[in-house]
This record gives C-alpha cells, sequence and structure tokens, in this order.
C-alpha cells in the first residue's frame, strides 16, 4: 500500500467519524420515537458510513498538489489491459511469471473487485435486490465514480489526476456482483427453516372429532341362540 493510499484512508476515517457524530444523534431520537433503540440499526448505519467515507476518499484521494506531475494518459478503454500491464511489469523489473500475483497491477485489480464487494453485500442484505439490479447498482456508481475522475472533478480538481479505466468499470461491477453472492450465501445459512404444517379440511376435523368422541359400540351375541 503506498503512501498516498494511506493518506487516503486516515482521510476517510476522519471524515467517517464526523458524519456519524452528525447522524448519530437524530438517529438515536428517530429510534426512541419508534419505541427503542435498538443496535443493529446502528451498527448498520455506521457500517454504510463506513463503507462510503472510505470508497469516497480511496477514489478521489489525495487531491493534486501544486507541483504534482500531470498524466500523460487519461483514457483507457481496452478491455482487461490489467493482465498485459502486469506482464509488462514483470518483465521491466526482471521478475519471473511466479510474482504475477504479487505485481503492483495485479494487486490494484483486486482493489478495485474488493472496493465494490460491500456495496453487493448492502445490496442484497439491506436493499433486498436481485443479482441484476446489484450489478446495474455497482455499474452505475462506478461510471459516477469513472465520470467524476475523468472531469477532474467535475471541474474542482486543477486538472486531471485519475484515469478514466474501463477495467475498472468491469472490476468494480465484478466486485458489486461477488459481493451479492455473498449476502445471499449468508442469509440462506442465517434463515430458519419454516415448519410445514398440513392444514386439514373442516369436514374432516369433524370426523376425526367424531370418531374421538363417539363411543364405541359393542354388539352383543346370544350364546344359547348358537348352535
Amino acid at each position: 500500500m503506498t503512501n498516498a493510499q494511506v493518506t487516503a484512508l486516515q482521510y476517510g476515517l476522519i471524515g467517517f467519524f464526523a458524519l456519524w457524530a452528525t447522524v448519530l444523534i437524530p438517529q438515536l431520537i428517530v429510534l426512541r420515537s419508534r419505541g427503542r433503540v435498538r443496535l443493529r440499526p446502528v451498527l448498520t448505519m455506521a457500517a454504510v458510513l463506513l463503507y462510503a467515507t472510505m470508497t469516497l476518499a480511496v477514489t478521489f484521494l489525495p487531491l493534486p498538489g501544486p507541483g504534482a506531475k500531470r498524466l500523460s494518459q487519461t483514457v483507457q478503454l481496452h478491455p482487461f489491459q490489467w493482465i498485459t500491464d502486469i506482464h509488462t511489469e514483470l518483465l521491466k523489473h526482471g521478475l519471473p511469471m511466479a510474482d504475477w500475483f504479487t505485481a503492483q497491477t495485479f494487486q490494484q485489480a483486486t482493489m478495485n473487485v474488493l472496493l465494490f464487494v460491500p456495496l453487493g453485500f448492502f445490496a442484497r442484505t439491506l436493499w433486498k435486490r436481485g443479482l441484476i439490479g446489484t450489478t446495474l447498482i455497482g455499474l452505475a456508481a462506478s461510471l459516477l465514480i469513472e465520470i467524476t475522475q475523468l472531469t477532474a472533478n467535475f471541474g474542482t480538481a486543477p486538472y486531471v489526476y485519475r484515469i478514466f479505466d474501463v477495467d475498472d468499470l468491469l472490476n468494480n461491477t465484478g466486485g458489486a456482483m461477488l459481493g451479492w453472492i455473498a449476502g445471499a450465501l449468508l442469509l440462506s445459512l442465517v434463515r430458519k427453516p419454516v415448519p410445514s404444517t398440513v392444514e386439514l379440511q373442516p369436514e374432516v376435523l369433524a370426523t376425526a372429532e367424531g370418531s374421538l368422541t363417539q363411543p364405541v359400540r359393542r354388539e352383543r351375541v346370544d350364546l344359547a341362540q348358537v348352535r
């Protein structure tokens, strides 16, 4: 992890505490007005805010400084270019193909996948979205981030300092799908099976009750008449 990423995570953590402190008191008031304060909604809100602030931090921070070097390429539209970049990186540093998974390009691609796993998990467990809906949410969120980076944060940054990368769209969307699968598996494990019951028709119930309450008839046999 680079120093820039560590700095971004630190700012994201500070932003989380500031935002959570702002919304915590109103949330507790709302929960108290509805009956009682439960811990689960509070922790859920904290988890969503933490994910949102950390995602924004690692995708937009740190901002470029006055002496920062500008990018030579701002758009990358070739799908799976990161695979070629890994081979280029290994050849550049004279590393064997066995170090494929330790390449910085591979780690960056993996982080882009993992970045959207919580989004897919929340979409399944909290927002009850299906796989297609979650995929569209992941694609739309990733596209919004990439457009923001391409436009230099909609003109608020001095210049474009992040690449619009189609591989980021694919990896982010794939991460959202993986998160949805993880959420679906978790729900299937914690969901209690509903006991099966057999409903009897009123006529069957009446017959059954009658057979239980009706006394058993015993027929008397006169032995003297038996020849």
